[in-house]
């Protein structure tokens, strides 16, 4: 086992955070090795925003849902997908429109994802902790007047950074037998494996320590799923806002 494995496999996320500040020159190395990430035809397609200002970060934090580890953290890396950055490459060799579908929103938004886990690995490599924030697509509109976003840019997740003030457990995952399949997918064992995880699951949530909600949590990973995805309409105003910052989802 290599290092850069072992990192790997000792992720955990960070919602408690020290008050040291990471430089300027760290920093800098983060989004470097971000950069360094795979994109798709070389078109890197995403943009990051980052944020110290604490009254711009406790603004954030509201947005994305009252998440105070955003206020806490060091530095708030809002990752963006970017077509506007191709737009006006395009345009300084013909005046003509940029040809859209949905096809292209889809590399704009892993351009941002590879981007981000790069700056992640790298940040952890650093001894800094980390944690995705799903919740700046609550309400995207406000983070996109907030942060000056032009049309065709998109806040995909935010991220935190910052020095880990707990220790909590590394999160259990699914057997690997439930996410890799041999030649093609294979549905036989599935049951099995969610029973498996299940079990393994209850555990954890009944004894894990810092971070989340804590232990003493009677529940298992399928109910949590129920929970998360027995909503008829999900962030149902995505489509919309997205159709008015000029994205073309056809």
């Amino acid at each position: 086992m290599n290092e850069t494995i072992q990192l790997l496999k000792n992720h955990r996320s960070i919602r408690k955070y020290k008050p040291d500040p990471i430089s300027d020159n760290e920093l800098e190395q983060i989004l470097l090795s971000a950069q360094a990430a795979s994109t798709s035809s070389n078109i890197q397609a995403y943009s990051v925003v980052a944020i110290r200002d604490p009254e711009r970060k406790k603004l954030l934090a509201e947005l994305a849902g009252n998440q105070k580890h955003i206020i806490e953290s060091s530095v708030f890396l809002v990752w963006c997908a970017d077509l506007n950055r191709i737009k006006v490459a395009i345009e300084l060799h013909e005046d003509t429109k940029m040809h859209q579908n949905v096809e292209l929103f889809l590399l704009g938004t892993i351009d941002a994802t590879l981007a981000a886990q790069n700056a992640v690995i790298a940040a952890e490599s650093l001894g800094y902790g980390i944690v995705y924030i799903g919740g700046i697509r609550l309400n995207p509109k406000e983070v996109s007047e907030l942060l000056e976003l032009p049309p065709l840019v998109y806040p995909v997740f935010g991220l935190c950074i910052g020095v880990p003030d707990q220790e909590p457990d590394i999160r259990p995952r699914l057997p690997l037998t439930a996410v890799y399949h041999k030649e093609v997918y294979h549905e036989e064992g599935q049951l099995g494996d969610i029973e498996e995880y299940d079990a393994i699951t209850h555990e954890y949530y009944a004894t894990r320590r810092a971070g989340g909600k804590g232990g003493d949590q009677d529940t298992i990973w399928s109910k949590e799923m129920l929970k998360r995805f027995n909503q008829e309409r999900l962030r149902d105003h995505l489509h919309g806002y997205l159709l008015g910052q000029g994205f073309e989802l056809k």
